[in-house]
């Protein structure tokens, strides 16, 4: 059952916008990856993936179909989002052998979290208030899900700090800004707190889609001009 009058179909739209422009980030991210092959560009393209179907997801639910396996997937994406994105941070930390066993450590914990996510049965009644996803999995899987959670925004944040100390690109800042706010939904909907859930998910793609896309002036600046024969 959805919100009565204009705001129901108001948060579907919203939910319905920001998953297609989702896509569009995602898809972008893949092709730059296609393009220069740089693993950076595949992880920031992973995690916008999983902030696509978990958004998918919350559309569908709000729109009444209900079932466990789709909420079984929405926890698991929920964790796994913010643990793909702090990925693509990795590098800025500029050291191989910490990125190696960092990406080892959440690949495993994002595995143990979907095993232990579609090994629990999952009730919409506790689960789905209002057509919303209220965030109210099993104590376990909220405690799997901080494994994920808790180290990743911690490499975003220490990534973004060493990012403005070695050089001011304002577009890594900006997709590590819109990262971290991204990932904060999963606390927001777990302190039952819907509607800053769609504020922040608003407020972290703005971000992430201004840190994607390049200004045209400046690209227009750093494309070298022909000389003259």
């Amino acid at each position: 059952m959805t919100a009565p009058g204009f705001e129901g179909p108001a948060i579907a739209f919203s939910l319905a916008a920001l998953t297609v422009l989702l896509l569009i980030l995602s898809v972008r991210g893949f092709l730059q990856f296609a393009q220069r092959r740089l693993r950076t560009q595949a992880m920031w393209a992973g995690g916008l993936s999983c902030a696509t179907a978990a958004m998918a997801v919350e559309l569908v639910v709000y729109l009444g179909y209900v079932s466990s396996p789709l909420l079984e997937a929405y926890v698991f994406l929920s964790a796994a989002i913010v643990g793909v994105l702090s990925l693509g941070a990795t590098r800025i930390l500029q050291s191989p052998r910490v990125e190696l066993g960092y990406s080892v450590y959440i690949a495993a914990c994002c595995a143990l979290v979907g095993v232990a996510s579609f090994l629990t049965p999952l009730s919409g009644s506790s689960m789905v208030s209002g057509g919303i996803i209220t965030g109210d999995p099993p104590l376990s899987l909220l405690i799997l899900s901080s494994l994920v959670t808790g180290p990743a925004t911690i490499v975003l944040l220490t990534a973004s700090y060493l990012s403005l100390r070695r050089s001011w690109r304002w577009q890594t800042l900006l997709m590590i800004a819109g990262a971290i706010i991204l990932g904060a939904g999963g606390t927001l909907y777990i302190a039952s707190f819907p509607v800053a859930l769609y504020y922040a998910e608003f407020l972290g793609i703005l971000l992430l889609f201004f840190g994607f896309v390049r200004i045209p002036r400046v690209a227009a600046e750093t494309v070298p001009q022909p000389t003259a024969v």
